[in-house]
């Protein structure tokens, strides 16, 4: 069915015709101009500030961060932190070439998939579009090298994020969305769906007792690889 078709079977639930002129004229302004809501002043900071506050955030959240000075070292982090985990030297990892790019052979004991995430799958490796500094949240637009499923299948996630991604606020992380958007990087479109991710995931539904890893995750590990020498402390 048209994307035509579609509005017009809308319409006529609606028993409502074509928008008049001046508020499709509205609409179109709105879309095209994308008006921000407030942004706090807490993520109005100095480029190191501003990523030291996305870690605070990130552990606040229940959430740890692993600082790396460059991608070389993620595959060693990554075999580290498994190690202190006590899980096995074993991941489903995004399709994504920054991560398909890392010297996996330096680490031959770790046991990587490149693939979505499948029922049973212990711990994913996952590629971060944006980081947000006003909440330590993270960005995931669903694409095919950015499976949805590895954020929400595995007990534990690691993810990838390079500090030159890293945001004060959410508008922003849209913004960056929306350039690449514009630039064509995303295929000349807005991705389906977008994660915005604030640490592992947690319930305090039953009794007020809060438990880690009730819809998702237990586990979120923040690999940030330090390409930006102006977030540098």
């Amino acid at each position: 069915m048209s994307r035509e078709a579609i509005l017009s079977a809308i319409r006529r639930g609606l028993r409502r015709g074509p928008l008049p002129p001046d508020q499709a004229a509205m609409l179109r302004g709105r879309i095209a101009a994308h008006p921000r809501h407030l942004i706090p002043a807490r993520s109005r900071l100095p480029r190191a500030e501003q990523v030291a506050l996305f870690v605070r955030n990130v552990e606040k959240e229940f959430g740890t961060v692993a600082r790396l000075p460059d991608p070389s070292a993620v595959p060693g982090a990554i075999a580290e932190y498994l190690a202190r985990q006590n899980l096995p030297p074993a991941l489903v990892a995004a399709p994504h070439p920054d991560i398909a790019a890392l010297p996996w052979a330096d680490h031959p004991l770790l046991q990587v998939e490149h693939r979505a995430a499948r029922e049973g799958d212990a711990v994913s490796l996952q590629h971060a579009f944006a980081g947000i500094a006003e909440t330590g949240t993270l960005m995931f637009p669903s694409a095919r090298e950015r499976p949805t499923t590895l954020n929400l299948l595995p007990e534990t996630e690691i993810v990838l994020l390079r500090a030159s991604r890293i945001v004060g606020a959410y508008e922003e992380a849209w913004d960056l969305l929306r350039a690449e958007n514009r630039d064509g990087r995303t295929g000349g479109f807005m991705p389906r769906n977008v994660m915005l991710v604030t640490g592992p995931s947690r319930s305090a539904d039953i009794e007020q007792t809060l438990e880690l890893g009730a819809h998702g995750p237990r586990r979120l590990h923040v690999l940030l690889v330090e390409d930006d020498p102006s977030a540098r402390a």
